[in-house]
């Protein structure tokens, strides 16, 4: 009897620890960590579809990966405003395509040309591909950002 009452006693104390412990990691999960970066969309022009929006590190940025986060904003008017929350310092690179048609990928013609405008962070004038050197944003530790990008 003496042995069910410690083992009952034992299991209550753990239920105890398990129950504290997931507390304070939900409570740590809510908490936010990192910084924000807010990107004002500005150029767009027309309302149809959605500005879809990715941040990338370099390991994401055009490998065909999908983002560290993902946005698809509806539109009013021509500029439309994305926040990234809980940003680790860093480098990043934010890229923006007016999903016309809202099928949810970026078109090209034929010859590979895109057929839907787009941009990124820094708004390089480019002749080829974007590299991440072009489009990188450096996040610093308690610094949020504030970008435009043209598209």
């Amino acid at each position: 009897m003496k042995n069910n009452k410690l083992t009952s006693a034992s299991k209550s104390i753990v239920l105890i620890a398990l129950f504290i412990a997931s507390t304070l990691s939900s409570q740590a999960q809510n908490e936010t960590t990192g910084n924000t970066i807010t990107v004002t969309v500005e150029n767009i022009r027309n309302t149809n579809g959605k500005i879809l929006a990715s941040l990338h590190d370099e390991t994401t940025f055009m490998k065909g990966k999908e983002g560290v986060q993902t946005a698809a904003t509806t539109i009013v008017g021509n500029t439309v405003i994305v926040t990234y929350k809980n940003i680790l310092p860093g480098a990043y690179a934010i890229m923006c395509v007016h999903d016309e048609n809202d099928n949810k990928k970026m078109d090209f013609e034929l010859n590979g040309m895109p057929k839907e405008n787009y941009g990124m962070s820094n708004n390089p004038i480019l002749y080829g591909p974007p590299t991440f050197d072009l489009a990188k944003l450096i996040v610093k530790e308690n610094e949020d950002l504030n970008i435009t990008i043209r598209i």
